[in-house]
């Protein structure tokens, strides 16, 4: 079956009981038992919730996975992968990593015994061999990058890493499997912030992890019963309802998001556009070759941080808020919200930089709104 059928119907056959078309929310902690280990599958929803299974069912489809195990939230599927990793084990990240796994390996693994290196994302895809080593368990990236839209050849970084005996984790969050699969570019483990494209409304927050490797599959099954991080099934039931209609809402966020990058490159206020969808992007090629299309996240530099911090309180349709990935447009600096754990690392945020999560909205609207901001904002720097 096509990607939208099975993300209307795998994992989500009508109730035995009654016939509902829509998966019910199984809101219960605890299920009779016929006798002692004698059930129906289900035993205590922490371990199991026929919601949640019918997520995971449905998300390791339409990652090409043979196995979905789902979290509370991105940084709860984050740290259950983390426990694959042992004290004095090395594992190299993507250089501009999202603040809160930044924050996440700094401050709470580091200071535990565990080794973090990060790497630039051109330097993973040419050269990654030669900052792994017999200590390294795990190479972690994002492609695109949050928040520099930055791109790794995701083959390039599979071969390298299983070459030196470690297991490739791709975040796919910003790209979601509708346009990039990189389980079939090689990767062990593709993880999501369900909270974001896949939920799709800013209304649920949770995560995910998905595997084809049963070994690994054996081990986060475990992890997630032992460590707790699991969704409610309420907050299953709304990422099930988000991901039936992801297709149709990433082919808007990025038909919106082309035209909006196109005139931002071209606005005498933006000193540079992070897309991958321009040509002249450095990653560009590699995008076109293993996406379906280029997402709905560009970034961009303003002319100063002043103007930056200005510019994304000015705006009226996009709001100024951290996240992304809902139908809504959101705007926000960086440096002082998402990324702000990271602005004492060496590959810090640009204190000019803006993110946009470009919604589904008119486009026309959408770009009417930020000329208006950037014209006030070239017009204030002017004044002063």
């Amino acid at each position: 079956m096509d990607f939208e059928t099975r993300a209307i119907h795998e994992g989500q056959e009508p109730d035995a009981a009654t016939g509902a078309v829509t998966t019910p929310i199984y809101q219960t902690s605890t299920y009779v038992q016929e006798a002692v280990g004698e059930h129906k599958g289900y035993d205590y929803s922490r371990v199991a919730n026929p919601t949640r299974t019918a997520l995971q069912l449905c998300l390791a489809s339409l990652e090409g996975a043979e196995h979905g195990v789902a979290f509370s939230s991105g940084l709860g599927a984050t740290t259950t992968v983390m426990h694959l990793v042992n004290p004095g084990e090395r594992v190299v990240l993507v250089a501009d990593v999202y603040g809160g796994v930044y924050r996440l390996t700094s401050q709470v693994y580091e200071p535990k015994g565990y080794l973090f290196d990060y790497v630039p994302a051109a330097e993973i895809t040419t050269n990654l061999a030669a900052h792994l080593d017999e200590r390294t368990r795990l190479v972690w990236i994002e492609t695109p990058s949050n928040p520099m839209l930055n791109v790794v050849d995701i083959r390039a970084a599979a071969d390298a890493a299983h070459a030196a005996g470690a297991i490739l984790v791709v975040d796919n969050t910003f790209a979601t499997p509708y346009l990039q699969q990189p389980l079939s570019l090689g990767a062990d483990i593709v993880v999501h912030s369900t909270t974001k494209y896949l939920g799709g409304h800013s209304d649920v927050v949770g995560g995910f992890a998905a595997t084809s490797d049963p070994t690994i599959a054996e081990r986060l099954y475990f992890l997630q019963k032992s460590l707790g991080a699991v969704p409610g099934p309420f907050d299953s039931w709304l990422v099930l309802r988000g991901i039936k209609t992801l297709a149709i809402r990433m082919r808007q966020h990025c038909e919106n998001a082309r035209r909006i990058a196109a005139y931002l490159d071209s606005h005498d206020a933006v000193e540079q556009v992070l897309y991958p969808g321009l040509a002249g992007h450095p990653g560009h090629e590699i995008a076109a070759r293993q996406m379906r299309d280029f997402g709905g996240m560009i970034s961009f530099l303003a002319a100063s941080e002043a103007e930056a911090v200005e510019l994304v309180a000015r705006t009226r349709i996009w709001k100024l808020a951290e996240s992304l990935g809902g139908v809504e447009s959101l705007i926000e600096h960086p440096a002082r919200m998402t990324h702000a754990s990271t602005a004492e690392a060496p590959f810090a945020a640009p204190r000019n930089l803006v993110r946009l999560s470009v919604g589904i909205e008119s486009v026309d609207d959408l770009i009417a709104d930020l000329e208006t901001a950037l014209v006030r904002s070239a017009a204030s720097a002017q004044t002063q």
